[in-house]
């Protein structure tokens, strides 16, 4: 595919984003570090206001590894077992309190052995839990998950709680204390008549909202209208939008919801996209290009050589979709680790982990060039364990050492 005419390629692997750049920037924040020790004595900053609200599930998860996926009527055995906390909020809000943040969890759980549980192992990882109901009697949330070692798939068999959380359980006060300071607001969009209840006083109150966009559910399409930022799995923009690819879709998500100043698609082992919005430019003064083409153009800057994550990224320009629209904004891509196959344990959760990352770095106000590898780093860490939570990196490990500076 020829290049647009005015683009030129610096080489800037191991340079953070510069301004003045012609076209591309690439960003690689990571430097190897040798260490026969954890880094606890390194003192590194926290950002000013380290507050976040997570509203959805907190599980328990039931995880058994086998040697390969059962045929029907097969009897295998596991080679490991494990019994942990589940669910994405749950573990997304793990995911940021090991970084440093001050996270509050608004889900619901039965006063049971299992509820007990999953607010102690909460609760050791500092999670606030004052603002979880604990019903009298019922069933707490639990997911069966089958970790396929030939493969490294897993599949989750879940089982809701109940009593199920209704906007009843969460008093007036309640939601505002729990609000209360908050940097910002992320849903997994499950408890969506609660969540909604949440998202509109955080609107109030101007309070910035995340949306984990897993899949189709009730009552996203309402929390989405509220959306600040969005994070999708690899198939939802397309099935959410019906436009005919990823890019095409990431503009008509800016479109269609005029709230959103970002959307990242996450895409496994090939990485994330990100399409942030610009609205300090004039378009007309700007160039436009063909969002599809300009990704290809992003794809071939990619340095193949490189094993840890780094980003890519355009500078603003007019982002057009054919046959749905056109947006200013910049187009990023982000490279995921490329973890040894011998490393690879069990990729359950690798997407809350890669969220928690995401609050921590809105944050600490890291640039998107920097979020993007900063994120894929934590998200890598999370599939060396079994479990969504046994891998979850702590911000003492020297491997995150040259992002949190």
């Amino acid at each position: 595919m020829p290049l647009p005419a005015f683009i030129s390629f610096p080489t800037l692997v191991h340079s953070p984003l510069r301004i003045n750049q012609p076209f591309l920037c690439a960003y690689s924040g990571f430097r190897p570090r040798i260490s026969s020790s954890t880094s606890s004595s390194v003192s590194i900053s926290l950002p000013d206001n380290r507050v976040v609200l997570g509203v959805g599930s907190a599980t328990v998860d039931f995880l058994a590894a086998v040697a390969s996926y059962p045929n029907p009527d097969d009897k295998i055995r596991t080679t490991s077992l494990k019994v942990q906390g589940g669910g994405n909020v749950g573990n997304a809000l793990t995911s940021a309190a090991r970084l440093g943040l001050t996270p509050r969890i608004i889900s619901k759980v039965a006063d049971d052995s299992q509820g007990r549980s999953i607010v102690e192992e909460l609760e050791a990882d500092g999670i606030d839990t004052s603002f979880l109901v604990v019903a009298e009697g019922g069933v707490s949330p639990f997911t069966y998950i089958i970790v396929d070692n030939k493969t490294h798939t897993r599949t989750c068999i879940h089982t809701p709680g109940s009593p199920p959380m209704v906007p009843d359980d969460l008093s007036r006060s309640s939601l505002l204390s729990a609000l209360d300071g908050a940097k910002i607001v992320y849903f997994d969009v499950r408890l969506h008549e609660t969540a909604l209840l949440v998202a509109e006083e955080a609107a109030q109150q101007n309070i910035p909202i995340l949306i984990d966009a897993e899949r189709k559910r009730e009552g996203l399409d309402e929390l989405l209208a509220f959306a600040s930022y969005v994070v999708c799995s690899t198939g939802f923009p397309q099935e959410w939008t019906e436009a005919p690819s990823i890019p095409s879709a990431l503009v008509s998500m800016l479109l269609r919801l005029p709230k959103l100043k970002f959307v990242i698609v996450t895409l496994g082992e090939e990485g994330c996209i990100m399409l942030e919005r610009s609205t300090n430019e004039t378009p007309d003064q700007i160039e436009e290009f063909e969002v599809d083409n300009l990704l290809e153009v992003i794809k071939g800057r990619k340095d193949e050589n490189i094993n840890v994550p780094t980003s890519v990224s355009s500078p603003v320009v007019r982002l057009r979709a054919e046959g749905i629209g056109t947006v200013c904004g910049r187009l990023l891509l982000g490279t995921a680790e490329k973890i040894p196959a011998s490393e690879i344990v069990d990729t359950t959760g690798a997407g809350d982990a890669f969220i928690g990352a995401v609050l921590y770095a809105l944050c600490a106000n890291m640039p998107p060039q920097k979020l993007l590898p900063f994120s894929s780093l934590v998200a890598a860490g999370c599939c060396r364990a079994l479990g969504a939570r046994s891998g979850l990196p702590y911000r003492t490990d020297p491997r995150l050492a040259s992002f949190l500076h």
